[in-house]
């Protein structure tokens, strides 16, 4: 990596951090410090301090007296509540978008499926969970709720790291659910939208738990 010090933002600089957790580059209980994570991303100490401070707000890091700060340890209660509230909050997300999606969105939608499909093909899978977050994302913007897209979004990123990685036995029958997603709010069926989501989130909630217990 160069010496050169990048230009980042604290926001991007937390987005790139929170992603590395997201897909395992950093371990859970692993201690982040200022110095190895300006030099990781080439970037001065300024925006890494304002950055962890972020990510322990959103609790993707966690601080010790003394000690410093260290990524969090998702528990399985914590796991179970997170799949629960998104159990809840995503088939009213898609209810809403069924109506109030504009074309736009929708295309963005199909698009997401159609990228998150072609790499399921090709083997990429290191790029679903990419792909998974923003399709859900984007979900939660087609519903016209700012509240329901700050909430999803957040979520997302904790979905994502309960999951880690798309199960390769999962991953197709994921995405073709997306397709299906796409395909109630084109009709503008806001029921058969929520149901679709709902059964989504039920068969991703299953895979979870039979990994674990794999």
């Amino acid at each position: 990596m160069s010496n050169a010090v990048r230009r980042m933002t604290p926001q991007q600089l937390c987005r790139a951090i929170r992603d590395d957790i997201i897909r395992g580059v950093f371990s859970p209980g692993q201690r982040l410090t200022e110095e190895s994570l300006a030099e990781s991303y080439g970037v001065s100490r300024v925006p890494v301090r304002e950055a962890l401070r972020t990510l322990e707000a959103e609790g993707f890091a966690s601080s010790r007296p003394y000690a410093g700060v260290f990524v969090a340890e998702l528990t399985e209660d914590e796991a179970a509540d997170l799949l629960e509230i998104r159990a809840r909050l995503e088939p009213l997300c898609a209810s809403r978008a069924a109506v109030r999606r504009t074309p736009e969105q929708l295309g963005r939608l199909k698009e997401l499926t159609a990228l998150g499909q072609d790499a399921v093909r090709a083997g990429r899978l290191d790029e679903l969970t990419r792909l998974n977050s923003r399709f859900h994302e984007v979900l939660a913007e087609a519903s016209g709720s700012t509240l329901l897209e700050q909430l999803i979004t957040q979520l997302s990123w904790k979905i994502a790291w309960v999951y880690a990685v798309e199960l390769p036995r999962r991953a197709s029958d994921s995405w073709q659910e997306h397709e299906e997603i796409c395909a109630a709010l084109e009709a503008g069926d806001p029921e058969r939208a929520a149901r679709v989501v709902a059964d989504h989130i039920a068969h991703a909630t299953y895979a979870y738990r039979l990994r674990q217990r794999d």
